[in-house]
């Protein structure tokens, strides 16, 4: 399936069919365990409904995103305060260079930003108070000096460039990114 929206949806058909419960039975579970960390949610529901762990897994990502809602400019502005507000012209940069290109789903999580098109391509992520870190997937692109592995930063991408202003979103940057963006 191409489309993650399906695919999620599908996943959820099928953990109520597996596990005898609507989704929204489960978020009562989940309500009713008191539990509120990801991890922990996902240990009761292996040990205590022998879920496997796609399921119980995707059950706590939705009861817990069902429990404390956010408009996604509510993150932004949360990953973009205090020390960090200097770095926002950095993602807004990136952000419009992807709208250029044609778009993407651009989805805000607690430290970072994912850019999915039909599959995930790129992260925007602050991640230090003086640097936006900008990972990619780029499949057969050697790493350079600036364009590094992201072995060390994060396994689910290949590739990582640190950037410190707005001017660093140049054309070697954005040619890398547009490179990403096709590949997804």
């Amino acid at each position: 399936m191409t489309n993650p929206d399906a695919g999620i949806k599908a996943q959820i058909r099928n953990i109520e069919a597996t596990y005898g419960k609507p989704i929204d039975e489960w978020f009562t579970v989940v309500r009713a365990s008191g539990l509120t960390k990801h991890t922990e949610i996902v240990a009761m529901l292996k040990q205590e409904h022998g879920m496997k762990h796609g399921a119980a897994h995707r059950i706590a990502l939705l009861a817990r995103e069902a429990q404390s809602p956010q408009n996604p400019e509510q993150h932004l502005t949360e990953l973009y305060s205090g020390k960090r507000e200097h770095l926002r012209p950095i993602h807004d940069r990136l952000i419009a260079f992807v709208n250029e290109l044609g778009g993407a789903d651009a989805a805000p999580k607690k430290g970072y930003v994912s850019l999915r098109r039909g599959k995930q391509f790129a992260m925007i992520q602050p991640s230090t108070t003086s640097r936006v870190d900008l990972g990619l997937i780029l499949s057969d692109t050697p790493p350079t000096e600036r364009l590094e592995s992201a072995a060390k930063f994060n396994p689910l991408f290949t590739h990582r460039v640190r950037i410190t202003a707005p001017d660093q979103v140049d054309d070697e940057l954005r040619g890398w990114l547009k490179d990403a963006y096709g590949q997804a």
